[in-house]
């Protein structure tokens, strides 16, 4: 149907028609897109603002945090010199023998015997214990004992046997003590890395 041959009542309604498709498609296509995206928009701003404020807080505890961290440092410097040195088990058992046989013949008790008992993990540490048996006095053998108790590496008395050494000397006394150091864990050895090693073995899967 051509233009001219409409009337002006008809090419009215025409043109209404396209002004309508023109608004319906703008809303559908434009408008409600936009709106969408404003409404998706504004529900993200508390979530952003909430992420922004946390970092804002991070930024501003960082000298507290680098202060904290710090001083952690200095306590675990501090702690690790009270460890055995070692670096391995077989030399930290041989430190803390010394020490021992040091403090004993300081407050006057004769070592009778001494041997290195297996190590034992202690989350993270390394628990290294000796066996040592001294005679002496009642006196001597308490001496030993607050010696050891206020000596400035970590030890740890794990166990303690005293006998008369005869009945006639009751004063002469047999003490056996337990004594443990603490070493800074590494890779496991002995019965543990065997055991690391078969179950690693284990889950390898088969070569084709």
């Amino acid at each position: 149907m051509a233009w001219g041959s409409l009337s002006k009542r008809e090419r009215a309604l025409v043109a209404i028609a396209l002004l309508a498709a023109v608004g319906v498609g703008g809303y559908l296509y434009v408008l409600e897109p936009l709106r969408q995206r404003s409404r998706q928009a504004s529900e993200l701003i508390p979530a952003r603002e909430a992420k922004l404020e946390r970092r804002h807080q991070l930024i501003a505890q960082r000298a507290t945090l680098a202060a904290e961290l710090a001083e952690a440092d200095r306590r675990l410097i501090g702690q690790s010199s009270r460890l055995l040195q070692g670096p391995t088990a077989p030399l930290a058992a041989s430190e803390l023998q010394k020490l021992v046989k040091d403090l004993a013949a300081e407050v006057g008790v004769d070592v009778r015997s001494e041997r290195v008992l297996p190590t034992a993990d202690r989350n993270g540490l390394v628990e290294v214990p000796i066996e040592i048996t001294v005679a002496g006095g009642i006196r001597e053998s308490v001496n030993l004992l607050y010696q050891i108790d206020r000596t400035p590496k970590l030890l740890t008395l794990q166990d303690l046997k005293v006998r008369v050494v005869s009945t006639g000397q009751a004063r002469d006394l047999l003490t056996t003590l337990t004594v443990s150091g603490y070493l800074m864990g590494g890779p496991p050895t002995g019965k543990a890395a065997e055991k690391a090693s078969t179950e690693q073995g284990k889950a390898r899967p088969p070569r084709g």
